[in-house]
């Protein structure tokens, strides 16, 4: 722009210069010039305001010879547009310009003289006005540093003029001469002072401050540096300390995450709380499983609160098991925790169906197929998985229908039928001998395109590849009528039952929709047959099915659009059928290590092929029933098991999945018990000073809260001088307990401790370090702080207290103790107990069920209250799941006992008893048994000694494992009560004497007692003599005990005894069963009956009064009974004649006899007339007599009869009147039943809709509706029954018929009703199916066919005439052709054909060996195409035809 304007001022001053030479004349005058001064005067203003600019707008040098030379140039292109003037213009010119050059020249060194004058006098103005005295704008600040660190103080001041600055250290001046070289630095910059200190000593620690003076005043500043000792640590940011400061504000997690178990379709979730508040950079919580980043969806929900987050899903499927992990973000990285979640498979309708498959996916989609793959069940329900039904579903409806009529043996199978555009989900159910699984859970929907689509889109890019334009290759097409043939026929996945054929579009394929036809041959021959049955593919896949097993195919496939077909591909490789798909073998060895006390890490060698996943099995020992440990397959070779039960033993097993299902078990694993492994112990922690000396100190502790399963051998102690770097170690050899006294210290030093734990596996971690501690006597009366504040007993509202005692007790003993609790994250201590306590253990009741308490303890003297102990660990009051209490009872033996089982303990664990926590019990009155995870308490003598409270605790286990119980007068007065009649017990009487008439009449008397030991005697007494069983006695063996060692005068007894009545004697020591049996009961059995019982120590007897009334009524009773079974001798009916209907509606009529021989018969008789059809079975003796279909003919009345020679019984049913109309009702009532659903079948002729019975009775009434009005029989629709069938024929369908169609069947009580709707799509297929039927009716009765006349074989001699007849049919007339060997006949010479109407007849005369061979005619119309075949045979004159001689062959005996 400066430019322009100079050259437009110049082209002005030239036509000003131009204007002026036209006027001037040749007389020259002379111009006096002059300076800017001369010409104009300037204001004082107007000066200072040039000066300014003069000294703000300075041009340099070079910019001004830069101007001048285009002044110049200027000047000089203006000369040449001047072609006029003289020379005296150009020297006046000249001139001109020399005084205007001088003239600015001296104007800019005027304005400057006066502007540097002017600013001169201005500055002096302004700091006569600017003069102050000093003042500190920012102050020195105090500052805390370590050791060996520098320190920068400054401050900001304001004074003018400068002023003198002066720093002190502690009043006196600091000066850099003296100090030592380089400590200090001292800088005034721009009114900012500092004083920098390099590398602090603790020497440096001092008060600091600054003096500023100038003339008019000073001012005074000061700070405080404080120098830190810090031993041997970073410092600053990145220092530990630092690190640990930020790290105590971050949150972590509370607790573990445990293992989830759900089932399928239940909801689930997985829940974790946080220590603290999360920070800013933690809130981004993130879930995982098995690795992959979860986030909210319909089924699953995440929630993030301050102090807890959550996943919880609503519905679970198998799909959803898996490790589960959320992570913390944290200033490292994250915090993680893992968890399994197990989903067990949901309840199957049917027992013993298997579990529902999972991971159902689909692969390889196209516009109507698709490949559907899954995951066997790891549950069979207890029988192998004999294949898998899939159904589908689209996408919007709730309607699942099937997709395979016979199951799928292998988990992967293609789905065929699908329609273009639409979206489908699939399931899958497994199917066993028991039934069908539940369904599995439904693949992601999945819409049915062309794959090959996106290939044929071509995107071309513009606008420098921002933007891009796609075109569709179908655009491009050119117009091609006939197709061209497909490419690279190929088979693209190959398996036993399937093959599935690819292939690539033609190019070009034109703009026409193209669909394929595929064609198979057998490898090596030329004879190609359609392979998808006339059926067009739309798509570049094609699954076939059932190719013969050991033969190689070769397809080729052919295009096809609406001008026709293409010529075929190039065949494909041969290709067959693969091999079948095997389960894989299992891994060779399965090994099982101890994790935790609820679970087991299970490992396993893999196998050589890459499974699918692996299924692991488990089962206590002692059972046989093996429980599925996951069923989801687990990719790795090691698993960790959950959920199992404490201190019970295990065995593993794994079985291999791949796509032919779960393979065989592995073998079995070594029995695991299931309880913690051992590892190294966490530290101790809580240090406590509990007494000091003028060079010792007490320290106290509390356990690790890991021991590591094992016994805690002892501590290792360090000590550190805080005066000093390093630390020291105490004690060389560990200590055994958790208080110890160090010695050798410094009177007046500051100490703190750490610590380790040791046991078997090593040495644990570092403690921290423990509050500083100064070595000072104590001399305070009070007593020092009790120690080792625990709880045990923790239960919903109580616990107990322990502490114990302090080590300093001060001016006196201690008299006592106060209890303070205090509720986690509260400050308020509350004193729970108004007076001291004596004792160092206090229960505690009425506590809130869940809150969590934290408690301290002081010790009370004489001189006062002491402080307080380091508070408890925090304890939730709550019992927690499977704790275990002490059981009191009574053993075999009588011994009152008292026991407690702890599954979790560990194998150095002990079981710790004492009697109201005071030490362990008398040892004189307590005897002491352990068991592996029992431990049982016998007292000896159970007196009044004994009551009291007597608890256990369980030592070695990180949690609390304690209970106690509290022995009462009452209580232990009912146990010595037991324990009395179990050292002098009774046989103890179940039922008393019982007296059974038996069919014979003989007289059953028989006792129940308590089941008794194999060596229980008893002893029958009889009116004071004991009986024994009569040894002539031809009966069952019974178990006697006897009495080894009679007398001669109980034999005696017994022998009279036996001669009058026959006796049994049972003794079922089993069952507790005393039995006396009495055959001949007569006058002699009158008396009293004892049993006498012994048993060890114990022993009954028991009398029976068999006497009076009571015994005239048993003998009436025994003698008709007798007499009964004496006519009773011969053959007999003990089930009469009676009928019943099965669920195949077949009669049965029935009865059953006894008492028959060989020689006996059974006969059956209809109305007196024997029939033949009837059953017996001399076995059972039960006769049938089945009426499959019983008819109103089958009316009448039947009889059974047995007979022989000892006699004749008859058995009769009349089914003449209500009987039969009875059966009638129950054949109704059980067909209906079995009516199956309405199912529609077209026909040629029309709809047809029917339900299947078993049998159909006109009881049943069968009544059709149509949209709830009754149907009438008619010209278009018919009604009819069969036996087993109900249907109604709708004839030449049409849309009236549309509508609900119901069939009404009465079982003789209520109706029945079976609906079908026959509207919409079920009515458009169906009619669509019927018109189709129609069709190939129509297709059937006109297409070309050889309807009779040739034979199959036709022999003729030599030199005779051969005729060969058949009858054709067809519409229109068919065309015909002859072949003789697969080759088309010529008619000429010896072959002639004659055709009258549909009999066509060929002759051959003259025939020789050469017109032997296969004939074959061939019709052909537009319906179809027909072949019939004779084969011609011809043999010389006197020779037998081939035929004739291997008939005779083939007739043995004939020559």
């Amino acid at each position: 722009m400066e430019t322009r304007t100079l050259f437009h001022h110049r082209e002005e001053e030239q036509k000003e210069e131009r204007h002026q030479n036209l006027q001037m004349t040749s007389a020259t005058r002379k111009t006096k010039f002059r300076t800017s001064e001369e010409e104009e005067g300037f204001t004082p203003l107007d000066l200072s305001i040039a000066s300014a600019l003069a000294l703000t707008s300075e041009v340099s040098w070079e910019a001004k010879m830069r101007q001048e030379a285009t002044i110049l140039e200027l000047e000089k292109r203006g000369q040449k547009r001047v072609w006029f003037g003289n020379e005296m213009e150009k020297l006046e010119k000249e001139v001109i310009k020399h005084c205007r050059f001088l003239r600015v020249r001296a104007d800019k060194k005027a304005l400057r003289r006066k502007a540097v004058a002017k600013a001169q006098l201005e500055k002096e103005v302004m700091e006569l006005l600017s003069c102050r005295p000093p003042m500190f704008w920012i102050p020195l600040r105090a500052h805390a540093v370590w050791e060996r660190m520098s320190v920068k103080l400054e401050c900001t001041i304001l004074a003018s003029p400068l002023p003198e600055v002066t720093w002190y250290k502690n009043g006196v001046p600091i000066d850099l001469r003296v100090a030592p070289a380089g400590k200090y630095k001292i800088k005034n910059e721009f009114g900012m002072l500092t004083l920098d200190i390099r590398r602090c000593s603790l020497d440096d620690s001092a008060e600091y401050s600054v003096v500023v003076k100038n003339p008019y005043g000073e001012a005074y500043s000061f700070a405080t540096v404080l120098v830190r000792k810090y031993y041997g640590k970073e410092s600053g940011f990145d220092s530990e300390i630092y690190k640990r400061s930020l790290r105590d504000l971050e949150a972590d997690f509370a607790f573990t995450l445990k293992p989830v178990f759900s089932r399928e379709k239940e909801p689930f979730t997985l829940f974790c709380t946080f220590t603290s508040d999360l920070q800013e950079h933690q809130r981004d919580i993130r879930w995982f499983r098995d690795g992959e980043l979860l986030k909210d969806s319909d089924r699953r929900q995440i929630k993030c609160g301050d102090r807890e987050a959550s996943l919880t899903v609503s519905c679970a499927y198998k799909e959803d098991e898996g490790f589960y992990s959320v992570r913390i973000p944290n200033l490292d990285g994250y915090n993680e925790q893992r968890a399994y979640v197990f989903v067990r498979d949901a309840a199957a309708e049917t027992p013993g169906a298997p579990g529902s498959p999972l991971s159902v996916q689909c692969h390889d989609v196209n516009k109507d197929s698709l490949v559907l793959s899954w995951v066997t069940p790891s549950d069979n329900g207890g029988s192998p998985v004999l294949g898998y039904y899939i159904e589908r579903c689209e996408v919007g409806t709730d309607e699942w229908q099937p997709c395979n009529d016979r199951p799928v043996k292998t988990c992967r199978t293609p789905i065929l039928g699908l329609t273009e555009g639409k979206t489908y989900q699939f399931r899958v159910k497994a199917i066993n001998r028991a039934g069908i699984s539940n369904p599995s859970k439904a693949s992601d929907p999945v819409t049915m395109i062309d794959p090959n689509e996106n290939k044929r889109l071509i995107n071309i890019p513009y606008d420098d590849g921002f933007r891009t334009i796609t075109v569709s290759k179908d655009e491009l097409e050119p117009k091609i009528k006939i197709p061209l043939p497909p490419t690279n026929v190929h088979a693209s996945e190959v398996r036993e039952d399937y093959v599935i054929l690819s292939w690539d579009e033609p190019d070009p394929r034109g703009k026409e929709p193209l669909s394929y036809y595929v064609e198979k041959s057998i490898a090596g021959t030329d004879s190609w047959q359609m392979a998808n049955l006339d059926t067009p593919v739309n798509c570049t896949r094609f699954a076939l099915f059932d190719l013969d097993k050991g033969k190689s195919y070769c397809f080729q496939v052919r295009s096809v659009n609406k001008y026709g077909v293409s010529e075929p591909s190039l065949p494909s490789e041969p290709i067959s059928s693969g091999d079948k798909i095997a389960p894989l073998p299992p891994p060779d060895q399965v090994l099982a290590f101890r994790d935790t006390n609820t679970s087991v890490v299970v490992q396993w060698s893999k196998p050589k092929e890459e499974p699918l996943g692996y299924y692991i099995y488990c089962r206590e020992v002692g059972t046989d029933e093996w429980q599925t440990v996951n069923n989801k397959p687990v990719k790795c070779n090691e698993f960790t098991v959950p959920g199992l039960k404490t201190g019970k033993e295990y065995i593993f097993c794994v079985k291999c999945v791949n796509e032919a299902g779960v393979g065989d078990s592995s073998p079995e694993s070594d029995a695991t018990r299931v309880r913690q492994a051992i590892s190294c112990p966490s530290a101790p922690r809580d240090f406590a000073l509990l007494s000091c000396g003028k060079d010792n100190m007490s320290i106290g502790w509390k356990p690790p809260k890991r021991k590591g399963g094992t016994t805690i051998l002892g501590y290792f102690l360090d000590q550190h001088d805080v005066s000093e770097i390093n630390w020291h170690e105490v004690n060389i050899k560990p200590i055994g307990q958790r208080v110890y006294t160090v010695t050798g210290l410094d009177q007046g030093h500051f100490y703190e401790f750490r610590g380790y734990a040791m046991n078997v596996v090593g040495v644990g971690k570092v403690s921290e370090p423990s509050d500083i501690f100064k070595c000072e006597e104590w001399t305070m009366p009070e007593p020092g702080p009790p120690y080792d504040v625990r709880c045990t007993e923790v239960r919903d509202t109580s616990l107990m207290l322990h502490w114990e005692p302090p080590l300093y007790t001060g001016a006196g003993p201690v008299t006592g103790y106060y209890v303070d609790a205090c509720e986690e994250g509260s400050d308020t201590w509350e004193q729970l107990n108004k007076q001291p306590i004596s004792s160092t253990h206090m229960k505690l009741s009425d506590l809130e069920t869940g809150k969590c308490y934290i408690f301290q303890v002081r010790a009370v003297n004489k001189a006062g209250v002491g402080p307080p102990s380091l508070p408890s660990d925090p304890v939730v009051v709550k019992t927690k799941p499977g704790t275990k209490e002490i059981e009191v009872g009574v053993d075999e033996e009588g011994s009152i006992y008292m026991a407690f089982e702890a599954p979790e303990v560990v194998d150095t664990s002990e079981f710790i008893w004492s009697k109201d926590y005071e030490g362990p019990p008398n040892p004189d009155r307590v005897q002491t048994e352990d068991k592996e995870d029992k431990s049982k308490l016998i007292l000896k003598y159970a007196t009044e000694r004994d009551l009291g409270t007597y608890s256990v605790e369980v030592t070695d286990t990180d949690d609390d494992i304690s209970a106690s119980h509290i022995l009462t007068q009452e209580e232990l007065d009912e146990l010595r009560k037991i324990s009395h009649e179990i050292r002098n017990p009774l046989i103890e009487l179940i039922s008393g004497w019982n007296i059974d008439v038996l069919e014979k009449g003989d007289v059953r008397l028989w006792l129940e007692v308590e089941k008794l030991s194999p060596e229980a005697e008893l002893h029958l007494i009889f009116n004071g003599k004991e009986l024994t069983s009569t040894p002539k006695e031809n009966m069952e063996a019974c178990d006697v005990n006897l009495h080894q060692n009679k007398t001669q005068e109980q034999r005696e007894r017994a022998a009279s005894l036996s001669a009058t009545s026959t006796h049994k004697i049972n003794f079922d020591r089993a069952n507790g069963l005393v039995e006396l049996i009495i055959q001949d009961f007569c006058e002699d059995d009158k008396g009293t009956y004892t049993a006498q019982l012994k048993d060890g120590k114990a022993e009954n007897q028991f009398t029976l009064a068999l006497v009076g009334d009571d015994f005239d009524k048993l003998k009436t009773e025994a003698d008709a009974k007798k007499k009964e079974w004496q006519r009773k001798h011969g053959p007999h009916f003990i089930e009469q004649l009676q009928w019943k209907v099965t669920e195949d509606c077949e009669v049965l009529l029935t009865c059953k006899a006894a008492n028959m021989k060989k020689e006996s018969t059974f006969k059956w008789f209809f109305d007196n007339k024997s029939r033949s059809d009837g059953q017996y079975d001399s076995k059972t003796g039960a006769g049938l007599l089945p009426l499959k279909k019983i008819t109103k003919a089958d009316k009448g009345i039947y009889k059974a009869v047995v007979s022989d020679d000892r006699g004749q019984d008859t058995t009769q049913l009349d089914l003449t009147k209500e009987a039969f109309d009875d059966i009638l009702k129950e054949l109704a009532r059980i067909s209906v039943l079995s009516a199956s659903p309405l199912k529609i079948q077209p026909t040629a002729e029309g709809i047809k809709i029917y339900s299947e019975v078993k049998y159909y009775t006109d009881a049943m009434k069968a009544t059709w509706y149509h949209n709830d009005k009754r149907v009438e029989g008619g010209d278009r629709r018919k009604t009819g029954t069969t036996m087993d069938q109900v249907w109604l024929h709708i004839l030449d369908p049409k849309e009236s018929d549309k509508g609900k169609y119901t069939l009404e069947l009465f079982d003789g009580k209520e109706p029945r009703k079976l609906t079908a709707d026959l509207s919409g799509k079920a009515f458009d297929d169906a009619l669509a199916e019927h018109q189709r039927l129609k069709q190939a009716a129509i297709v059937e009765e006109h297409r070309a066919k050889v309807v009779r006349g040739l034979p199959d074989v036709a022999t003729i001699m030599e030199n005779k005439t051969l005729c060969l007849t058949c009858i054709i049919s067809g519409d229109p007339y068919p065309e015909i052709t002859w072949y003789k060997n697969e080759k088309v006949i010529t008619f000429k010479d010896r072959y002639k054909m004659e055709v009258k109407g549909t009999v066509i007849t060929i002759t051959i005369e003259d025939v020789s060996s050469e017109d032997s061979g296969k004939f074959s005619i061939h019709v052909k119309n537009k319906w179809g195409s027909e072949t019939g075949r004779v084969t011609v045979s011809v043999y010389k004159h006197g020779e037998e035809p081939k035929e004739l001689r291997e008939e005779k062959a083939l007739i043995p005996g004939r020559p």
